[in-house]
């Protein structure tokens, strides 16, 4: 076990080195200037080439781009991510005030699609051919296949311009206000946790299905246990293996995935904070939020390929 784990925290290490020279470079293939908004954005004057000049060396744009990936990785072991190209803030303070919020809701509508989605599958896939498990599959076929934004739309038409039940948009903490921010967090909550409530329900029934046909099952039913014995004893455990892994997959929504959502609710998370960097190629920004999600991605991975030795005794590592 420590081998495996061993080997694959160097593997992580090395797909991060990866993934983050891929970004530095993506974002500098992308077409338009940082410069020349920054310029446009500071004066209205004629754009003087010393000037802009100037402005390229104290953000350290006028070096090579080798030289400039391995000082913003300096920096980072320093704790450094580099200050914002357009407004001039520290990056590394704006991911501190915003990640909290992405994290905050993201981890809520994590926690309902999963808490939802788990007992919903397997409701399903005991009542197989019934109409509860009609309904259930209807639901979540749907729900997997509307885009997120949109019924972020439909629900703020109907929730907020119509019946004036919830507010527009806006965050709040509920530590400053727990019924305000309950409220304000309705919608982007049920956009969020559409998506991987549908999806977790489907693989769960699907999963489910699969292993109440095993023959360990067949004689847990032939020794007269009941069958929430023999579902939750027996049955979930194993059936829960996909689920993991989607789970997994899913943390990457956790932190940087609701960047539609935080747009359209006006969420100031580092998701809204990536499309707006990403539009105004404000390198800094771009270049840490996608740093944050990759760490996040791969010690996810991490952590369900451990856990399945734990869920399914079979599976051993070498």
């Amino acid at each position: 076990m420590l081998t495996f784990v061993t080997r694959r925290v160097v593997l992580a290490i090395i797909t991060l080195f990866l993934a983050s020279v891929l970004v530095f470079l993506a974002v500098r293939w992308l077409p338009g200037d940082p410069i020349l908004m920054l310029v446009t954005k500071n004066t209205y004057q004629e754009i003087n080439e010393e000037y802009e000049q100037e402005l390229r060396r104290i953000h350290g744009l006028d070096k090579p781009v080798v030289v400039q990936y391995f000082n913003w990785l300096g920096g980072i072991f320093k704790g450094d991510l580099g200050d914002s190209i357009l407004s001039q803030r520290a990056v590394s303070e704006e991911i501190q005030r915003r990640f909290p919020i992405s994290l905050y809701v993201g981890g809520l509508a994590f926690l309902v699609g999963h808490i939802l989605g788990i007992p919903a599958g397997v409701i399903c896939a005991i009542r197989r051919g019934k109409w509860l498990d009609t309904t259930i599959t209807t639901m979540a076929n749907i729900g997997i296949t509307i885009p997120n934004f949109l019924l972020g739309i439909v629900l703020m038409y109907l929730l907020a311009f119509k019946l004036r039940w919830l507010p527009i948009a806006g965050f709040t903490w509920p530590t400053e206000d727990f019924w305000l921010s309950t409220k304000q967090l309705i919608m982007p909550v049920i956009c969020l946790a559409i998506f991987p409530l549908a999806g977790v329900t489907r693989q769960m029934r699907s999963s489910m299905l699969e292993v109440m046909s095993q023959d360990y099952i067949r004689t847990a039913w032939s020794k007269g246990l009941r069958e929430r014995v023999i579902v939750v004893r027996h049955a979930v455990k194993n059936g829960m293996i996909p689920i993991v892994t989607l789970a997994g997959m899913g943390v990457a929504g956790i932190i940087g995935g609701g960047a539609v959502i935080e747009t359209v609710f006006n969420i100031n998370g580092i998701g809204r904070l990536a499309v707006s960097a990403v539009i105004n190629q404000d390198y800094p920004y771009v270049q840490a939020v996608a740093l944050i999600v990759a760490t996040a991605v791969i010690l996810s991975n991490l952590i369900v390929d451990i856990a399945y030795g734990w869920i399914d005794p079979r599976i051993r590592y070498g």
